[in-house]
């Protein structure tokens, strides 16, 4: 079977430095070995959001699997492939008429069986979800302490901005490097050696300083408490 790898990043940073597009291939890569699967070529969108569809990349993959000339793709996230459960949907429908498969490393999805749609469609759902509730919180949590009278300055956490209203934003670039720190460490990367590779790229903490075993230590923690249930 040929298949197509896809890789994405959302900031010109991160595809300046190909930090996290190189660890997407090398991933996609292995996957491809490991699964004896003929990977015919890996297509990129460098510092493109996963908003919409209106990507380069993703519009040749699509124009392939239009053609047929491909039976499979292979990504290695969901999140890579899109940010919305709209166009999952349309992906997903767009790859079922064709007969081709979608393939997930990290998140070991295949849509070549019933129970791996379903999955997708979940955790497409569940991603959109956590999303919004996380900004949900956020807005509320300042909202009380501005009722209160309450300071709701302080520093801004990495991966935010804040707005005139002291409200907290998502920054999409500091948002993808957070996402490499916990791939890397859920890989099972030491605090040092994940400090050491962002040092060696353009890549700076929020302070524009060179990173320290114990900032990531930290950024990792804060994603502990936000990913929290309840």
């Amino acid at each position: 079977m040929k298949f197509m790898g896809y890789t994405r990043v959302s900031t010109e940073e991160q595809a300046l430095s190909g930090l996290s597009l190189a660890y997407q291939k090398e991933r996609i890569i292995a996957q491809c070995k490991a699964s004896d699967l003929d990977l015919d070529e890996i297509v990129e969108d460098a510092g493109k959001s996963g908003r919409d569809l209106k990507r380069p990349g993703l519009q040749r993959i699509l124009d392939m699997v239009g053609l047929s000339l491909i039976d499979g793709v292979v990504i290695l996230k969901l999140d890579r492939l899109t940010r919305s459960v709209k166009d999952l949907g349309y992906l997903l429908d767009t790859f079922a008429k064709k007969g081709i498969a979608l393939k997930s490393v990290q998140d070991s999805l295949d849509t070549t069986t019933a129970s791996g749609k379903l999955i997708v469609h979940f955790m497409g759902a569940i991603a959109q979800w956590e999303r919004e509730v996380i900004g949900e919180r956020t807005a509320a949590a300042l909202g009380v302490k501005r009722a209160r009278g309450e300071k709701t300055g302080g520093s801004v956490p990495y991966g935010y901005t804040v707005d005139g209203k002291k409200m907290l934003h998502e920054d999409p670039g500091e948002q993808a490097v957070i996402r490499y720190i916990v791939e890397h460490r859920k890989s099972g990367k030491s605090l040092r050696s994940i400090t050491n590779a962002l040092n060696s790229t353009s890549i700076r903490s929020k302070l524009g300083k060179l990173w320290h075993p114990q900032t990531i230590k930290e950024i990792l923690a804060r994603q502990d408490k936000t990913h929290l249930p309840g």
